[in-house]
């Protein structure tokens, strides 16, 4: 908001006494919040279906491997029980967001929501935030089924904090810069489906990269699915994963891709 004192000088030039304006930091800080508000009483009935779904992906999934694999070993249970929980925030940003999206093209709430009078990338950044946190809750019940089910003790650090938001985040960054990316709604889910299917079936998260054969593994050591995996099971394990600086800075590179794709989706619609 601005107030503006104006006078004309003797010359009849037009001048501005006292001009006050919110800009910069500070008004880009109150958009966010403002936004966040209006994020979190907007996807009350996401809330509940994000957490099922991760419940579901997660920990069920974690249960479904035991009935295929029945008795395993130590190491293949903490194996198995360490990488759960990257499957559980696959839905999140990958399913949920894009999906959300393409509700709001459909039902026509997507102009409005986007000329709303706050800086786009502020309400980007609520999106970010909103769907990263809600992640959280359905993690620490995929760790904690996991282990059960398998009857492991995961030796879980301090970095799980680091390695879960920022997976959480890469997730909500990527599936946000797709979503707005691609304007077909059906498009949108069919890639969204495709990535689940490919993630369950071709993915080395809950099953060691070297049974893939070499192609596939060059594919998913770019791809971020598998560092996904990588960062928490470092986080809850000794001695499984080495060399997880790399998988930081892949997870890192694809975050910042996903806010790119971002910005150049905000900057063309302006």
């Amino acid at each position: 908001m601005a107030s503006r004192d104006l006078s004309v000088t003797s010359t009849g030039v037009l001048t501005v006494d006292s001009l006050t304006v919110t800009t910069g930091l500070r008004r880009w800080l109150r958009s966010y919040t403002m936004m966040l508000r209006f994020d979190v009483r907007g996807l009350g009935q996401w809330l509940a279906f994000g957490f099922l779904i991760q419940i579901l992906m997660g920990a069920g999934l974690a249960v479904m491997y035991g009935f295929y694999l029945g008795d395993v070993t130590p190491v293949v249970g903490t194996f198995m029980a360490s990488g759960v929980p990257a499957i559980a925030l696959i839905p999140i940003g990958f399913v949920m967001i894009p999906n959300m999206v393409a509700e709001q093209r459909i039902s026509q709430t997507y102009d409005f929501l986007w000329s709303l009078p706050v800086p786009r990338m502020a309400a980007a950044a609520s999106t970010f935030t909103v769907f990263t946190l809600m992640a959280l809750p359905g993690v620490a019940v995929a760790i904690g089924v996991g282990a059960w089910n398998y009857g492991v003790r995961l030796d879980v650090s301090p970095m799980i904090i680091p390695a879960v938001l920022l997976t959480s985040l890469m997730a909500t960054s990527v599936g946000f810069g797709m979503a707005h990316g691609v304007k077909n709604p059906v498009a949108v889910n069919f890639l969204a489906n495709m990535i689940v299917f490919f993630v369950l079936l071709f993915t080395p998260i809950v099953v060691p990269i070297a049974q893939f054969p070499d192609w596939l593994a060059s594919i998913h050591r770019v791809l971020p699915f598998y560092h996904m995996a990588q960062v928490i099971r470092d986080a809850l394990t000794s001695g499984l994963v080495a060399d997880v600086g790399l998988s930081y800075l892949v997870l890192g590179a694809w975050t910042i891709l996903g806010w790119f794709a971002t910005a150049w989706v905000v900057g063309r619609r302006g």
